[in-house]
């Protein structure tokens, strides 16, 4: 039979490991990554750099941990339902405003510019970043543009190309504003104005007779 403390014990296990991720992003947002070092983080929770190796055997695989923590609390743009028999300016409209209020998010903006300022130092990190969050997100819709290119909606073409140039124009006003922490980043009504002018400017280039 099984001891009815094992429930409770996977629960403080699942516990411990939230509490360690959290640990970790605070203090990899405050120092960096390399100013982060597995004793800090152990400290910080009150437990032993032996329990967390127990979790995650080294620093990237934490890394990895706060960028899957991040994503699943605010990726909600990577798995938005991209309904194939609707209209596409109105469904890269939904998605766009989804993206970009996901992508302004402090923590999202936050992660973006730890991962920035330690590429050059540690690429393996930016590659982990791109690979569990933006890529994700871009391969789906890249395979909802290639239908709506078949169906004869859109011109042919590359669709990872057209979603890269799509999410570049939502990403051409506020964004900017944004990532460097601007005043002029406060407009919200200026994200939605960026992907209505984001969605026009797609659609004028990517339409069948374009």
């Amino acid at each position: 039979m099984i001891p009815d403390s094992t429930p409770a014990l996977d629960d403080a296990a699942a516990a411990r490991r939230k509490a360690f991720v959290d640990a970790a992003r605070e203090l990899f947002f405050a120092n960096g990554y390399a100013g982060t070092t597995m004793s800090s983080i152990a400290s910080k929770v009150g437990g032993s750099k032996t329990t967390l190796w127990t979790y995650f055997p080294s620093k990237e695989d934490l890394f990895a941990a706060v960028v899957d923590d991040i994503v699943a609390q605010y990726g909600d743009a990577l798995a938005i339902d991209l309904p194939l028999d609707e209209p596409v300016p109105d469904v890269l409209r939904i998605f766009g405003n989804l993206l970009m209020t996901k992508l302004t998010a402090t923590p999202i903006l936050s992660l973006f510019r730890l991962v920035v300022g330690e590429a050059e130092r540690f690429p393996h990190l930016a590659e982990t970043f791109y690979e569990r969050g933006p890529r994700r997100g871009k391969a789906r819709a890249a395979d909802w543009v290639g239908e709506k290119m078949v169906r004869g909606e859109l011109r042919m073409g590359d669709p990872v190309r057209a979603v890269q140039q799509f999410t570049g124009l939502c990403q051409s006003g506020l964004y900017q504003f944004a990532m460097l922490n601007l005043p002029e980043s406060r407009d919200l009504a200026r994200l939605h104005d960026d992907v209505d002018a984001a969605v026009d400017a797609f659609y004028r280039a990517w339409r069948p007779d374009a």
